[in-house]
């Protein structure tokens, strides 16, 4: 589909699970480097009950890169979801959002007559750990090469150890999905490096605060946190359980940054939720 920003036209992927004339909608929508695969289980379970939409956010995995770095941020990411709901032809969406992908949502949902009508907030909320932000700076916009997917995923275990526990084939997925051949034949990341210049620009001094977002949210929230999350920490995700939509709060343990809902508990703590709200 086609989306505008302010400086021209882009195109944004995605892919849709189930079946198209269903209107009830669910909107997945990934991590700041990650894709719409990432939701292939999730999708998969949830395709039978639901029209599932899960795009590639702008500058990621098969959407075009912004002519802008600076347009790399929130409000642009809502304004292209919002025309993906055009699209999509639906008065009202379900959401889960991993990381990023939970901050498009809580922004769009925290508007006055969102299209919002379930919330899944994964391992993100109001508070965002200046840690976890410049852990992530660390490795955000580095470009290696590898020649093999081996060699891929070596480097995709080690800067995703916060996911917890996988599988071997798991793994794998979670590399295939991560990865591109370039011009030479190289492996490269899908995102556009770029990414990382206006995201290392406005790094803050100090945790970011969004409670004014938060509390303007209605509809039904569920909040996930890895146990060892160091993005949320588990005093902001119980504030979040008392305040605003009073979130259910769901922690998974042995994971961190953030659940991957590649395994099928965490599939059932959001299909559980979002089937038991529609009841």
């Amino acid at each position: 589909m086609q989306c505008i920003s302010p400086k021209g036209l882009h195109r944004i992927a995605y892919l849709e699970w189930g079946d198209p004339r269903n209107k009830d909608v669910l909107v997945c929508v990934h991590g700041l480097a990650r894709s719409s695969r990432d939701f292939d289980e999730l999708a998969r379970a949830l395709c039978g009950h639901f029209r599932v939409a899960c795009p590639d956010l702008a500058g990621r995995g098969d959407s075009d890169r912004l002519a802008d770095s600076a347009l790399y941020v929130v409000p642009q990411y809502v304004s292209d979801m919002v025309t993906l709901i055009a699209r999509l032809d639906a008065e009202s969406v379900n959401w889960v959002g991993t990381s990023l992908g939970g901050l498009v949502g809580m922004a769009l949902a925290a508007q006055a007559g969102s299209p919002i009508k379930r919330l899944v907030l994964n391992d993100v909320g109001p508070v965002i750990a200046k840690v976890a932000l410049e852990r992530i700076a660390s490795y955000l916009g580095q470009t290696p090469a590898f020649n093999t997917m081996d060699e891929a995923e070596k480097y995709i275990r080690a800067v995703s150890a916060p996911f917890g526990p996988h599988t071997e084939a798991q793994w794998r997925f979670l590399t295939e999905t991560f990865v591109r051949k370039d011009a030479q034949g190289k492996l490269r990341a899908h995102y556009d490096p770029r990414i990382a210049d206006e995201y290392k620009r406005t790094l803050p001094a100090s945790d970011i605060e969004l409670w004014y977002l938060y509390d303007a949210i209605q509809c039904p929230t569920m909040v996930l946190r890895g146990a060892q999350s160091d993005l949320l920490s588990r005093e902001t995700a119980q504030a979040m359980g008392s305040r605003g939509p009073k979130a259910k709060v769901v922690e998974i343990a042995g994971v961190g940054h953030a659940p991957t809902l590649l395994n099928p508990d965490q599939v059932a703590i959001v299909r559980d939720f979002l089937h038991g709200e529609a009841s």
